[in-house]
């Protein structure tokens, strides 16, 4: 073995074992380990090429067979790529250290602790499939506990703020996409997906294409659905979109951020977005008594716990529900 490659070896070992070990034992460990390399013949294995690693490839494909959304496999794609190309080693030779290195180097660049655990969460599910296909023998991440993280109390809209909101619309149409949120609970990317077809104006119903191509079928209250008729009847254009933005066919998931952020100001409301519109509307449907299990149907949930994450409910709701049913 040469002194160079000797070297190398014991430098990235000992870097690794830096942030498992003790001050104390770390050079026995090392001295331990260099005594016994002696004995053996260390060749470097060539760079691969982690950006055409096999089994990277292997479970994007099965993503795509599952119908996961693109959004969610160009998320997965991309935060395990850059993984691999941080650690410099294809996916057969990653160990927990590397991954724990990885995300002691991001958590040291200011990234937030909720976005290093929902890497993680992409990496477990990554070398979770590979082991379940018997691709690989040990699953890395089985020993990377959860990275706790502060839970953020999230916020819905108040009465009041809606109806600010509704005296400072500039156009039927953002009055129809304010109004069609607020009945809906849908997801931004689901309305700029919807077309004239699917909405049902004598059942005040509309056929949602979900994630993973899910169809579901959300509810307009009445007025929603009358001014969305208004709206519709104005258009001179010819486009199939539900709501067309200016100059275009269909209104983008931008365009409704921008014109959302636009009305707060104005309405001196503050984060206005598009996703608490969903949480207020699961808020308003637990407090008015509706199974969790019809609430997490309307917003297109395969669990329970992911609807129980948008239900806000405050003290005097505990109370109430206390006093009914203690």
């Amino acid at each position: 073995m040469s002194i160079t490659a000797k070297v190398t070896f014991l430098r990235g070992l000992e870097s690794i074992l830096a942030k498992e070990v003790t001050a104390e034992s770390l050079p026995r460990i090392m001295s331990t380990v260099s005594d016994y390399m002696a004995g053996f013949t260390l060749e470097a294995s060539g760079t691969e090429d982690t950006e055409k690693d096999d089994l990277l490839g292997a479970f994007i494909a099965a993503m795509e067979i599952q119908g996961r959304s693109r959004k969610t496999i160009e998320r997965y794609k991309y935060l395990i790529t850059r993984m691999l190309k941080s650690v410099k080693m294809p996916t057969r030779r990653i160990t927990v250290y590397h991954l724990r290195a990885y995300l002691a180097g991001e958590k040291s660049r200011g990234i937030a602790d909720r976005t290093l655990e929902g890497t993680r969460q992409v990496f477990s599910a990554y070398f979770g499939w590979l082991q379940r296909e018997r691709l690989i023998d040990e699953n890395p991440v089985s020993n990377l506990g959860a990275i706790r993280c502060r839970k953020k109390v999230k916020q819905v809209y108040s009465d009041i703020d809606i109806e600010r909101l509704k005296l400072e619309y500039q156009s039927l149409r953002d009055r129809a996409i304010v109004l069609f949120l607020i009945s809906t609970g849908c997801r931004v990317s689901e309305v700029t997906g919807l077309n004239r077809s699917d909405v049902n104006f004598g059942s005040l119903e509309v056929v949602v294409l979900g994630k993973g191509n899910k169809q579901r079928t959300v509810y307009l209250s009445a007025f929603a659905a009358e001014t969305l008729r208004r709206y519709l009847e104005q258009r001179k254009d010819k486009s199939e979109a539900l709501f067309a933005g200016k100059g275009t066919d269909r209104l983008s998931p931008a365009g409704i951020r921008k014109m959302l952020k636009d009305l707060a100001a104005r309405a001196h409301v503050e984060h206005v977005h598009p996703h608490k519109f969903r949480r207020t509307l699961a808020t308003k449907l637990i407090r008015h008594g509706m199974p969790i299990q019809e609430v997490a149907a309307i917003l297109g949930h395969d669990k329970l716990d992911t609807t129980m994450e948008y239900v806000v409910l405050n003290k005097e709701d505990l109370e109430s529900s206390y006093r009914k049913y203690a």
